[in-house]
């Protein structure tokens, strides 16, 4: 698939957008798997064709349906919520490669602590009107902080998974 995004800004559609994580605890034999409620963001496609833009999470929002560990997460042994309510990912670009292929450099900002962040991303279901990104990539959690390992049960990296839906914004 070959496609050219148009320029301008675009809008994320969060009622069409899902970001969650997934990481394995007890040792391997589980993996906890969560989503982030509230999520916003923005883009602008420059006349060059290549991206920038920022994806906000609201950190509160994770819902892994486990009210007594989601509380856990939230809390200061990992997200901090409190302290540090929002995660981001800024994009300082984003160049389409290879047909359906996106290149994605960035960085990712938890709990305060800011790391450049890389990732090949597709695009989906482009239109003049929407586009779609889905990616996946992994995180060494220990870099932003969530070092909490209580009897090393908690190993290797993150996973997490977007599937980003952008509306073109009014002129």
């Amino acid at each position: 698939m070959t496609v050219a995004v148009e320029t301008g800004t675009w809008q994320l559609d969060t009622t069409a957008t899902t970001v969650a994580l997934a990481h394995k605890t007890m040792w391997g034999l589980v993996t906890v798997k969560g989503t982030f409620a509230g999520v916003g963001g923005q883009g602008e496609v420059r006349p060059d064709g290549s991206a920038v833009g920022t994806l906000t999470l609201d950190a509160a929002s994770l819902d892994t349906k486990n009210a007594k560990r989601d509380i856990h997460l939230k809390g200061a042994d990992f997200f901090d919520a409190d302290n540090h309510p929002e995660i981001t990912f800024a994009v300082r670009s984003a160049e389409l490669r290879d047909g359906d292929a996106v290149h994605v450099v960035g960085q990712l900002t938890v709990r305060g602590i800011s790391r450049p962040q890389s990732f090949t991303a597709k695009l989906s279901d482009a239109s003049a009107e929407a586009l779609t990104l889905n990616a996946e990539f992994s995180v060494d959690r220990a870099e932003f902080g969530l070092g909490w390992n209580q009897m090393g049960m908690i190993r290797g990296l993150t996973t997490v998974t977007a599937a980003l839906r952008f509306v073109r914004s009014a002129a």
